[in-house]
């Protein structure tokens, strides 16, 4: 950890001397997870990478916790100018399309090796779909896979009946619609709210988002499962980055590399981690049963067969392409 934020620490102060300040721009950059999360910490680091070598030329500062825009507000606010930056979770929009939610797709991969194959055939697509949006890929950072959370020991599908579950995207609310439950639109930034109060009872989510909102105040059990490894986006704003010099654009994207490749190495580091943190606040953290597992893999199929039939012809170029990568 400390040899990645040096480096970028390094790479900064380098670029700040090639790079004098022109005229200073300044940046919001809203992010919908906790300032200790680690993709929070990614951004910031991110953001500073730019700040310094540019020479502040363009100063980006991070609002995390959603303190800017809510979370599922980010995406309409850089794409309308209303920020010129900022971080969002993609599969939260699989209403506009459903290539958003090529991440979320049940059981299709679940490591981050395949994770990483999965994203290199998907990212062109979803980086055309951006552009179309009125909006440039800076870089992404997966999540650890994804877990289920309970107040209470399951075993079956048939234990989750009548739970309410937290839901932040189509793929997490057809999930508690399939195996019983009751989907509840909850925010990242309202997680530990909600759990407190009795609003949801349950989520799927990694290591990481439990660890940081200490759920193990509200919640007993997590189970993993390894549904799924979503990813978080750095966007730009077109019209802004196009505007910005190539100089700039060329330090900019360093910053972003660097900062993908730091944000996705402590993806991993954070999962052993996180596992290790929700024990030690007393819950309990164990694999799923085969019986418990062979009912979502079933639950898995009908949604990835879902999902196929809504992305198209371009979801089918996207899992043929992994699956001739396999």
């Amino acid at each position: 950890m400390k040899k990645l934020t040096s480096t970028l620490a390094a790479f900064a102060a380098t670029a700040m001397i090639a790079t004098p300040a022109v005229s200073a721009e300044k940046w919001d950059m809203p992010m919908a997870y906790s300032g200790s999360n680690f993709h929070s910490v990614t951004g910031a680091e991110f953001a500073k990478c730019v700040t310094k070598g540019t020479g502040g030329d363009i100063s980006i500062t991070t609002h995390p916790s959603g303190s800017l825009f809510a979370g599922a507000d980010i995406k309409r606010a850089i794409q309308t100018g209303q920020v010129p930056i900022g971080e969002r979770l993609l599969s939260g929009h699989q209403n506009e399309s459903a290539i958003f939610g090529w991440d979320s797709i049940p059981f299709l991969v679940s490591s981050f090796d395949e994770h990483d194959k999965l994203y290199s055939v998907a990212k062109p697509h979803v980086e055309k779909l951006l552009g179309e949006q009125g909006m440039t890929l800076l870089y992404s950072v997966p999540w650890p896979p994804q877990g289920l959370y309970f107040k209470k020991e399951v075993k079956s599908v048939a234990d989750m009946q009548g739970v309410k579950f937290r839901s932040y995207n189509n793929a997490t609310a057809r999930l508690a619609e399939l195996t019983g439950m009751l989907p509840v639109q909850i925010e990242a930034a309202e997680i530990s709210q909600a759990f407190a109060t009795g609003v949801a009872e349950s989520m799927v989510s990694s290591g990481a988002t439990g660890y940081d909102r200490k759920v193990w105040e509200s919640l007993t059990h997590f189970y993993e499962v390894d549904a799924w490894l979503p990813r978080n986006y750095i966007m730009v704003n077109s019209e802004v980055w196009n505007k910005t010099s190539d100089a700039n654009k060329n330090i900019i994207q360093a910053c972003a590399d660097m900062a993908e490749y730091a944000g996705t190495w402590r993806a991993k580091e954070y999962t052993g981690f996180t596992m290790a943190g929700l024990r030690a606040g007393g819950m309990t953290v164990e694999r799923a049963g085969d019986g418990l597992m062979n009912e979502l893999k079933e639950i898995g199929a009908t949604m990835s067969a879902e999902w196929l039939e809504a992305a198209g012809d371009t979801g089918k170029a996207i899992l043929d392409a992994y699956k001739a990568a396999q």
